[in-house]
């Protein structure tokens, strides 16, 4: 069975004060042919080619003194809006050195440039590199694909959440497909524990949480509506209305659930699995799943429903 999905655009990452946050569009896979303006080296390691570029930072495949090779975001600061892209960095370095799981993507080392006791004016993250294309770029087609990737995701998540660390950025785009159809999630530039509060804004508008928007404590229920969302474009190839993206007088279509669920978009969504995705999209926290596990096993449960009604 097929699923019906649609061409998609990017969509950044975003911060109520800010265009786009660095390193939103890399992308694991050279898409730029060898350009002689390149730095032959950052912080010691080779640059073999360039990767993508965000709002502020540029994305390298480099290599070491062992010819291993990494991926490293730069970022180099030049006035004090870069000092926020700086922290990101810092910051994913932080909660990536805690996990130790092959669907999250591998955190490495953080290098920083600074002169005494100022604020850092150069930093280079080095990251795993993989082999893969965000999601996406290469959506699911069919339902068996669908279940395998998202039960993936939610493994990565529930592994998060293990070490009580919510991602807070949960969308196909930080997601990588890669060749053997596996799956990494990448990204934690605005993880954070549980329960903390925000100071502004942040998340990606088709994707965002109604307490992410309201600058509220997000919880593992913030992943998981986040998740939802991702759930719904895979399965429909469109994106869920959000807090951000309707018009103030039209919330209540996002408090009230309403939108088309995905099986009115998609008759071949069973009943189950669209209702399963339309609680993660709960308005109000207490009423989606508690946990990334419960996601999981009740995935699982409407695979098993799905692809028992498909023919043969």
């Amino acid at each position: 069975m097929s699923l019906r999905t649609t061409s998609v655009r990017l969509v950044d990452s975003w911060d109520a004060k800010r265009p786009a946050r660095a390193g939103d569009r890399s992308v694991d896979r050279p898409i730029t042919p060898e350009d002689a303006s390149l730095p032959r080296s950052i912080f010691g390691y080779d640059v073999v080619s360039k990767l993508g570029e965000g709002a502020a930072s540029k994305i390298y495949v480099v290599t070491d003194s062992s010819n291993q090779l990494y991926a490293l975001k730069h970022v180099i600061r030049q006035t004090e809006k870069h000092d926020r892209y700086i922290e990101q960095l810092v910051n994913e370095f932080e909660v990536g050195k805690m996990f130790r799981h092959p669907a999250l993507r591998r955190v490495v080392d953080l290098k920083l440039n600074r002169r005494m006791l100022s604020k850092p004016t150069e930093a280079a993250l080095i990251l795993e590199l993989i082999d893969g294309t965000p999601l996406d770029d290469k959506p699911p087609a069919s339902m068996a694909s669908f279940f395998n990737l998202m039960r993936q995701a939610a493994v990565a998540l529930a592994a998060m959440h293990y070490q009580r660390i919510i991602h807070c950025d949960v969308k196909p785009h930080n997601m990588l497909r890669c060749t053997d159809d596996t799956l990494k999630i990448f990204d934690f530039g605005q993880a954070c524990l549980v329960g903390t509060v925000k100071p502004r804004v942040q998340g990606t508008p088709d994707y965002i949480a109604p307490e992410q928007v309201k600058c509220k404590p997000v919880d593992y229920r913030t992943d998981i509506y986040n998740f939802g969302a991702t759930m719904y474009w895979g399965l429909t190839g469109r994106r869920v209305p959000t807090y951000i993206t309707v018009e103030k007088t039209e919330r209540h279509i996002v408090k009230k659930q309403q939108f088309p669920s995905p099986r009115d978009l998609n008759p071949g969504v069973t009943l189950d699995l669209s209702d399963f995705v339309m609680r993660c999209l709960r308005y109000y926290p207490e009423e989606r799943p508690d946990t990334m596990v419960e996601v999981l096993k009740t995935l699982e449960q409407c695979e098993q429903e799905a692809l028992s009604h498909q023919p043969a």
